[in-house]
């Protein structure tokens, strides 16, 4: 009798045992001469990653929508 229930635990435990990776941000490093900063906010949404500008410095980039808080 105690077999007949832990079969559909064992398959249940089996089959949803997967592996969960997370995405794999693309690797940024600061250019020569940039000093690194931190976020000082979270990330605004997925697809963005922590870059160097040019002008404004470090912020929020993505590559579809641009620049987060409107950097151009």
């Amino acid at each position: 009798m105690k077999i007949a229930t832990l079969v559909p635990v064992v398959l249940l435990t089996t089959v949803f045992s997967g592996c969960i990776v997370a995405p794999v941000a693309p690797a940024y490093t600061a250019p020569a001469g940039v000093v690194y900063v931190a976020p000082t906010y979270p990330v605004p949404g997925p697809g963005y990653v922590w870059a160097w500008h040019a002008r404004f410095g470090w912020g929020w980039h993505h590559p579809q929508y641009g620049w987060h808080r409107g950097w151009r």
